[in-house]
């Protein structure tokens, strides 16, 4: 049965639900009629079976339109990727860097349309940490799994006596969604505006339309300076900072329950070591699953899909290959 009241509250179900009720009072008056009229009967049973069918058709809409949005809400198809260098200095800057490359280039194979919020570089033109905002059919369904510690194993271009180095990045994905259990009280926020640097017109850089956004209870920090005004890089701001505070809450969850849960790969947590790309063998393996690719270079031109689905698919290989 439809709750038709919901369904007109849904900017997606409510021209649908108004012809529901615009059927119901054109089967009541057909009903009248043929009170008033039985010779009508016969025709009005015609009219009133095509009128049946119109409600059925305008429902099945509806459903349709409602499990399509709790799919979404499962798995948004907005979200942001953040990038950090963790341990290796410069090396792990443009590794944070070259991640942040492949899932680009994978997004624009993909069809998905990206953007960056906000980076910040090191001395070598990689990155010290960066976020960007993906849209796409089920992006957040097929990055879901890329959040976690990432290692590569290398040869520096700086390295005189050949030794592999050993650096880290860690990435987020951090699903934006409509709705959430999260509340921010105003208090709780300290805001800070800047100018943005880089490209974006005279405008960006003479104003001060960046927005820092820092929650004192945890002490978390966002930057937008993707936005060209400022209400609409806080709004982005606090959009970054919510699905923070959820993902937070999120790993907690998954580590009081983590036991019991079926089907896990990892714990979805930031500090959790899932993945060493081995330059020198040419092999990236993921830990979770227990499986290694070749071709490196491949992939780091964003031919990651082999990785990416073999973890929406939950297939564990038997490869207990520790770096």
């Amino acid at each position: 049965m439809i709750d038709r009241e919901t369904a007109k509250q849904n900017t997606k179900t409510s021209f649908l639900a108004s012809e529901l009720d615009r059927i119901d009072r054109e089967v009541l008056r057909v009903k009248e009629l043929v009170e008033e009229d039985p010779t009508l009967a016969e025709l009005a049973e015609s009219e009133l079976a095509e009128l049946a069918a119109q409600t059925q058709s305008y429902e099945a809409q509806i459903v349709e339109i409602f499990e399509s949005e709790k799919k979404e809400e499962e798995f948004p198809n907005e979200i942001i990727l953040e990038v950090r260098a963790g341990a290796g200095g410069d090396e792990a800057s443009l590794f944070a860097f070259q991640l942040s490359e492949m899932y680009r280039l994978y997004s624009e194979k993909e069809g998905w349309t990206w953007s960056t919020i906000d980076e910040s570089k090191s001395a070598v033109d990689g990155y010290k940490e960066a976020s960007f905002e993906i849209h796409g059919r089920e992006v957040y369904r097929f990055l879901r799994y890329e959040t976690g510690v990432h290692r590569i194993q290398r040869v520096p271009v700086t390295e005189k006596n050949g030794r592999i180095h050993t650096s880290t990045a860690s990435v987020a994905v951090l699903p934006l969604r409509k709705k959430t259990t999260i509340v921010i009280a105003p208090a709780d926020l300290e805001i800070e505006y800047s100018r943005s640097g880089g490209a974006g017109g005279q405008n960006v850089n003479k104003v001060e339309t960046a927005v820092r956004l820092i929650h004192k209870p945890t002490g978390l920090d966002v930057r937008s300076t993707s936005e060209r005004s400022q209400l609409k890089n806080r709004e982005k701001a606090l959009s970054i900072l919510t699905s923070k505070l959820q993902m937070l809450k999120d790993e907690e969850e998954s580590k009081k329950y983590a036991d019991v849960r079926k089907n896990q790969i990892g714990t979805g947590d930031r500090s959790e070591k899932i993945r060493t790309y081995n330059i020198p063998q040419d092999r990236i393996t993921d830990h979770r699953i227990k499986m290694s690719w070749h071709n490196i270079p491949k992939i780091f031109q964003g031919y990651v899909d082999p990785i990416i689905e073999a973890l929406d698919q939950g297939v564990v290989g038997t490869d207990d290959t520790e770096e």
